[in-house]
């Protein structure tokens, strides 16, 4: 008997992967839960196993294919016949589609005119028409000027010069506004030099819908603020090797993870979601801090859950992990979701300042910057300190700038005195 094994729904609005290795060729016989794909889904690299145990009839797909839930990812045999016949992906889904009955099926819409007929009916000269698809003007939307409406070469020169927008569907819900594209059609990227161009794929790809979903449908407002930590860094220098002694590496990151946990607990707001269906306020009772980590692939956001039943050694031995695992490619699905606040850290690569984007459906996201040693005033003295700069970009569907200074006020008064952060912070 034939089987096809489908690429599976793996939830949270993942509607498709790009295939990286099979992992079995044509042939091969394979045991139920057994490796046989690696795909690559929401940031991570997984290995996906046979739901069968049988012989690999066919692949039909190959390395760098997009595949959508749904579709074959392997045909497996999994009783000892030949197979029926070539093609069993195609006469698979022959065999899965059924029309709906007669009296359910939605009247027929009215049959749009095919591009050419649509041409050939615009009133335009061989000449303008043939100029009309060099510059990628579909000449039956061109308004023409010259006599009894004829179009002419001007008319479709100003029809390219027009710059051109799709309308993207807005997400559903009462907050959701039309989001205007730009189209780059009328761009002639080659005329002024050579190009390379790449698909835009993988953890790009899914970077780009997620930050083009964020920005379209949250108002960010970015607060900026700077704390001292020169007490806090002699804390971390004095606590690194019982650290190392763990094999953990100890970062400012850790503290800085604590903080804001704290601040979550005293601010829930900032821990919560626009549920934009029914248009409430989901408050979490949990916390769950995502960290933005750089890798070669692209930009990952490892969750470390539970930040508030941990101490900062315990965060830091998350972190150190889920870097490593996100480096390394070997990260799970679930280690980078459920996050319900998120922390990056620029600093370390440079910057003073940044406006970072808020994860979607959360509402907030705190970034540091690079500390610096500069002069500040303490006690009508000047003093060199080392501050950190400290962004919060939070969304003012749910937040007020009074909120964002209250909130960054808290994480910078623990980060300035280490010790209050230890006898205060649970």
């Amino acid at each position: 008997m034939r089987k096809i094994f489908k690429l599976p729904d793996v939830g949270e609005g993942i509607a498709e992967a790009e295939i990286v290795e099979y992992l079995v060729q044509v042939g091969d016989e394979v045991k139920a839960d057994q490796p046989v794909v690696r795909v690559e889904t929401d940031k991570a690299v997984v290995e996906l196993p046979s739901p069968f145990t049988g012989k690999v009839l066919e692949i039909p797909h190959k390395p760098g294919d997009a595949v959508q839930v749904g579709e074959p990812l392997l045909v497996i045999e999994t009783e000892a016949e030949a197979p029926a016949a070539a093609g069993a992906v195609e006469e698979a889904k022959k065999e899965e589609v059924k029309p709906p009955p007669r009296d359910e099926r939605p009247p027929a819409a009215p049959k749009a005119a095919a591009p050419a007929e649509a041409e050939k009916r615009a009133l335009a000269t061989p000449h303008t028409r043939k100029l009309a698809r060099e510059m990628g003007v579909d000449i039956s939307t061109v308004e023409g000027t010259g006599s009894q409406g004829r179009i002419t070469d001007d008319d479709v020169r100003k029809a390219a010069a027009k710059p051109k927008v799709a309308m993207v569907p807005p997400p559903k819900g009462p907050t959701a506004a039309a989001v205007v594209v730009p189209s780059t059609d009328v761009f002639d990227f080659e005329k002024y030099g050579p190009t390379r161009r790449e698909p835009l794929k993988g953890i790009r790809k899914r970077t780009a819908e997620v930050m083009a979903r964020s920005v379209s449908t949250i108002p960010h407002v970015t607060h900026f603020d700077e704390a001292d930590i020169t007490e806090l860094l002699h804390v971390l220098e004095r606590n690194k090797p019982l650290a190392e002694e763990r094999n953990i590496r100890l970062t400012l990151l850790s503290f800085l993870a604590k903080a804001a946990m704290d601040a979550l607990k005293k601010f829930p707001a900032f821990n919560a979601s626009l549920d934009e269906s029914s248009g409430e306020i989901v408050y979490k009772q949990y916390y769950n801090i995502g960290f933005a980590t750089a890798t070669e692939a692209g930009l990952m956001v490892p969750v470390v859950r539970d930040v508030d039943r941990k101490s900062i050694l315990q965060i830091a031995a998350d972190l150190q992990e889920l870097a490593q695992k996100a480096r390394d490619r070997s990260i799970d699905l679930d280690d980078m979701r459920g996050g319900t606040f998120t922390i990056t850290n620029v600093g370390a690569l440079g910057g003073i300042w940044a406006t970072p984007i808020i994860v979607h459906p959360q509402v907030g996201i705190l970034g540091s910057m690079r500390a610096a040693k500069k002069p500040v005033v303490r006690d009508d003295e000047i003093v060199v300190r080392t501050m950190l700069p400290l962004v919060l970009s939070f969304d003012h569907r749910v937040l007020d700038g009074a909120d964002s200074a209250n909130f960054l006020t808290h994480v910078i008064r623990l980060l300035e005195d280490p010790l209050r952060m230890l006898v205060e912070v649970a």
